[in-house]
């Protein structure tokens, strides 16, 4: 693993492994993590450690594999290891694919598997949506009668 553009322990520090570059985002609504390049066999382990980090908080996750324009069927135990975290950890996570990955995913079966959303815009959307119905719907719990 090589580090490119900036300190360890920065929120927009690259993380190479083997063709594939790992960068994170906290936002308000999410933690965005994007991966672009190749996810195979020879980087898939690395990778899936790496962003295993990102389910040990509170905060909503989003997957951002658009930019990965080769996966291999070994990138499905990434995207099925980060599931299981995300599910153990009570962390709501979302899955923006490229084609590559959906192809996989439909060659595989596993095309229903993942809460998969277009962009991340609509998956920050998404979230900003769930967190106004949930305000609605405590709203009549938290009004005082007369």
């Amino acid at each position: 693993m090589t580090v490119a553009g900036g300190r360890a322990g920065h929120d927009n520090c690259v993380f190479a492994f083997d063709g594939a570059q790992v960068r994170a985002h906290h936002r308000h609504l999410a933690t965005v993590v994007h991966i672009r390049g190749e996810i195979d066999e020879e980087n898939v382990d690395r990778i899936r450690d790496h962003i295993a980090r990102f389910t040990l908080g509170d905060n909503p996750v989003v997957l951002d594999v658009a930019d990965v324009n080769e996966f291999a069927e070994a990138g499905i135990s990434l995207l099925c290891a980060f599931d299981d975290d995300c599910r153990a950890a009570g962390v709501d996570w979302t899955l923006v694919a490229s084609s590559a990955v959906t192809q996989v995913l439909d060659d595989t079966g596993h095309d229903a598997s993942f809460p998969i959303m277009r962009s991340v815009h609509e998956a920050l959307q998404d979230r900003a949506d769930a967190i106004v119905l949930r305000r609605r719907m405590a709203l009549p719990f938290v009004r005082k009668t007369p």
